[in-house]
């Protein structure tokens, strides 16, 4: 059933219940009842008939709600998967023209170097869409194994300290774009940072407040290109707008101990501090 037609059958059923009672009553059996009695009878059947109707509704708006969440998260999986797709598709493209060019020069050792760039490339994507969110048990055992994997590939040492969040405290489509920040960032440690150790935290409070921080020991950041968001740089422009679909503050900065610092936080229910 619609909402629509849950409102409409909110409406109509009290009214068409008192009417119909007090009708019958009228009707049929007013010389059997004084006008307590009546009052009373009428009272305790509208309590009880109200009392199944609301358990139905109630009822129904879960599997409703169930549904829609379903059907959000399936969503923004099918976003991330398409974004990969996409993301795979144009760094694969401009590599082999990058390739072709070399070849037709006769720069071989270059060419090799673009044909290692595709591999790379093309793991990485497999990777990412195979360890998407919708697998596994929990958020941070998803991130754990993920980071475990990642970790293998790249042979940087990474190390994490997650606090697990309960059950519900992300809905499914929040913790896609979360995952997606975190693998867009460990994609960058591993392309640009040059670093041999990374980390990754969490925390969150009952209140609905978290906290996300990834950190590398690598060459830092240029933060001048963060603050004017380089358009070039489509990773960050990618974290940034994940961050705001999450109502989350976004920072990437240098870190005072070397290498750089990402900050993901958010208030009270997804509100900014």
């Amino acid at each position: 059933m619609t909402y629509s037609r849950l409102q409409w059958f909110s409406v109509l059923f009290p009214t068409l219940l008192v009417g119909g009672m007090e009708y019958i009553r009228h009707a049929y059996l007013l010389p059997y009842l004084s006008m307590a009695e009546g009052n009373l009878l009428i009272t305790c059947l509208v309590l009880v008939l109200s009392f199944f109707y609301a358990t139905w509704v109630f009822r129904t708006m879960r599997r409703i709600n169930a549904r829609l969440a379903e059907e959000e998260a399936r969503r923004a999986v099918y976003e991330e998967r398409e974004r990969m797709a996409r993301e795979l598709h144009d760094g694969i493209a401009q590599t082999l023209f990058f390739l072709n060019v070399k070849l037709r020069q006769g720069r071989v050792e270059e060419a090799r170097s673009a044909v290692a760039a595709i591999d790379n490339h093309v793991r990485q994507a497999i990777f990412n869409l195979r360890d998407l969110p919708e697998e596994g048990d929990t958020l941070t055992c998803r991130l754990e194994k993920w980071l475990g994997q990642w970790s293998t590939l790249t042979g940087i040492d990474v190390q994490h300290d997650f606090q697990a969040p309960p059950e519900g405290f992300f809905e499914a489509a929040a913790e896609v774009q979360i995952f997606g920040i975190v693998q867009e960032a460990f994609h960058n440690i591993r392309k640009h940072a040059g670093a041999t150790q990374a980390f990754c935290s969490f925390r969150w409070q009952p209140d609905g407040e978290w906290r996300l921080r990834i950190a590398d020991n690598g060459s830092g950041i240029d933060e001048e290109s963060v603050r004017r968001l380089d358009p070039q740089k489509y990773g960050l422009r990618m974290m940034t707008e994940r961050a705001k679909k999450l109502h989350a503050d976004f920072t990437i900065r240098n870190a005072v101990d070397g290498g750089t610092e990402l900050i993901l936080q958010a208030g009270k229910k997804g509100v900014r501090t």
